[in-house]
């Protein structure tokens, strides 16, 4: 039997492997299919045989396989090129190529889905069905996705510097698909970001990761026992994982002093603004505005400027919050749903439960819909008395 040690032995050696193999010339898709029968082959070899570099052998079998098969489909002076270029067995380079692979598979000409997929599956060592599982979609669309991204990105070659800031959006793309099927994709994220931040020396790479940490230290008090969503504000913070809020905020102060302020490095300074308060009640509001202020300023989006207007219905008042989401477009994605809670805040119930229900209809998943139906209710309710 493969023993676990030598599974996760075998994850944390494939990206590394992978990008040996691209920069010694094979595409991307060749390298991946001969890493691919590598791993396979180390499943049946290594329990009996374990090889003394593990690294060296992955890299040495993958490159054969990858010869071969080039071998089957060139003419003979290809084939007796690539042979002049096989390494020798042995122990392979101590270069880490993963920081590569990242930059590949946020290549610009793949779409966000593509991408995430192709990360996952290249970088992170995910399997297609394990993906499949978490997307929630048949093994064999998500095996197409990835091969057309790994056709797409095939031909693409190391030779001008990686776009980080694509890199990091793919990797929060990652983390917002939070958890289905039996991969947790937050976790996924959280691990593929620190790979990253260990590899390049980036404030807003750290910040990127202080604001994971930071939001991922909320999830056990996110739902209650019926799968119901909690709201921040009602949330039980002896929940918060304590020790994960002081590293995302050494990590953002770490980020801060470079004095380079980033989208990712604001947005985590907000996370840790609600993670300090001890109680809902003691949030600093004021400094969460300034924050969004240049939040705001940074990404000019529409969406930052409704929780921004939330944040100003906390710290000037219902009204005040109101008057701000007054100058934004009401179609956008839970403005219905803000209006709702300004409007009860301000003591219009009646509004407000007649808000609330039209969010509902709008709601982008089952649980938000369902929170929002409640909340119609209780202030239907109230009303009623």
């Amino acid at each position: 039997m493969f023993s676990e040690v030598n599974e996760i032995l075998l994850r944390s050696l494939t990206p590394s492997v992978l990008g040996i193999l691209v920069r010694r010339g094979a595409d991307f898709a060749a390298a991946e299919d001969a890493v691919q029968d590598a791993l396979v082959k180390a499943v049946h070899v290594w329990p009996a045989d374990p090889p003394r570099d593990p690294k060296g052998w992955l890299v040495t079998v993958a490159w054969n396989r990858f010869l071969d098969a080039t071998r089957a489909d060139t003419a003979r002076r290809r084939r007796e090129d690539l042979v002049d270029e096989e390494p020798a067995p042995g122990p392979a380079s101590a270069v880490d190529d993963t920081l590569q692979l990242y930059f590949l598979c946020a290549h610009p000409s793949l779409t966000p889905s593509s991408a995430v997929a192709l990360t996952l599956r290249a970088v992170g060592g995910l399997t297609t069905r394990q993906i499949a599982q978490a997307y929630l979609v048949p093994e064999a669309t998500m095996a197409q996705r990835i091969s057309r991204a790994k056709r797409t990105v095939s031909g693409v070659r190391f030779d001008q510097p990686g776009d980080v800031a694509t890199v990091l959006r793919v990797l929060y793309l990652v983390f917002n698909e939070g958890y289905s099927g039996d991969v947790d994709l937050a976790a996924e994220a959280i691990r593929l970001t620190r790979k990253l931040a260990a590899a390049i020396d980036h404030p807003e790479v750290a910040g990127l990761l202080a604001l994971m940490l930071l939001h991922h230290a909320r999830r056990a008090a996110r739902t209650a026992p019926d799968g119901s969503l909690v709201t921040l504000a009602e949330q039980d913070r002896g929940r918060w994982d304590t020790e994960s809020i002081a590293e995302g905020v050494e990590i953002l102060q770490a980020a801060l002093a470079h004095d380079r302020l980033g989208e990712f490095q604001a947005q985590a300074a907000i996370a840790a603004l609600h993670a300090d308060a001890p109680t809902a009640g003691e949030t600093d509001w004021v400094q969460i505005v300034e924050w969004y202020d240049e939040l705001a300023r940074l990404t000019d989006s529409p969406v930052v400027r409704l929780n921004r207007a939330v944040a100003v219905g906390e710290a000037d008042g219902p009204r005040a919050g109101l008057a701000a989401l007054a100058a934004l477009d009401n179609s956008l994605p839970r403005h219905t749903a803000v209006a709702a809670y300004l409007h009860e805040r301000d003591g219009d119930l009646a509004t407000a439960a007649r808000l609330y229900a039209e969010a509902a209809h709008q709601a982008p998943n089952l649980a938000e819909r369902d929170h929002l139906t409640r909340q119609a209710a209780r202030l239907n309710a109230r009303r009623s008395r």
